[in-house]
């Protein structure tokens, strides 16, 4: 029966982790431009919109990579802050690597500058939520 709650508890803290990452992405993305989007009028149900959208694409894309890095943590019984702070920025930054924003000229283009840094913070976000909700406690299970 431990082990079922444990579970549980799991899938929440990923869900609400990717709630998270979004948060931290939209606000990144949406920060440089925030004269734009007050002076044109955007309600912050917008915004929510925009971060409801984003975290079922987070988790989608992310699912079997955090998979894997969660079932390792959950066996070792790693319950270290830093360490799920760190596997979620590398794991945010390696899931971008595919990912090509240069503009016409091969140059990167300038809305997307900050797109890696973005990632990693959103990545970092991520881990530390999962960390609070159910890293803290991995491997009690056992």
């Amino acid at each position: 029966m431990a082990v079922i709650g444990r579970l549980l508890l799991m899938i929440l803290a990923y869900a609400l982790a990717c709630v998270a990452a979004s948060f931290v992405f939209t606000l990144g993305a949406l920060t440089p431009h925030w004269d734009d989007i007050s002076s044109a009028g955007l309600p912050p149900e917008a915004i929510w919109a925009i971060i409801a959208v984003g975290a079922p694409i987070i988790g989608f894309v992310a699912f079997l990579p955090v998979l894997l890095i969660v079932a390792v943590a959950e066996g070792f019984g790693w319950r270290s802050v830093i360490l799920y702070a760190a596997m979620g920025g590398v794991l945010a930054l390696a899931l971008s690597c595919g990912i090509d924003l240069t503009g016409d000229a091969g140059e990167p283009a300038t809305y997307f500058a900050r797109e890696r840094e973005m990632l990693a913070a959103s990545g970092i976000a991520g881990g530390l939520v999962y960390w609070l909700i159910a890293g803290r406690k991995a491997g009690a299970w056992k």
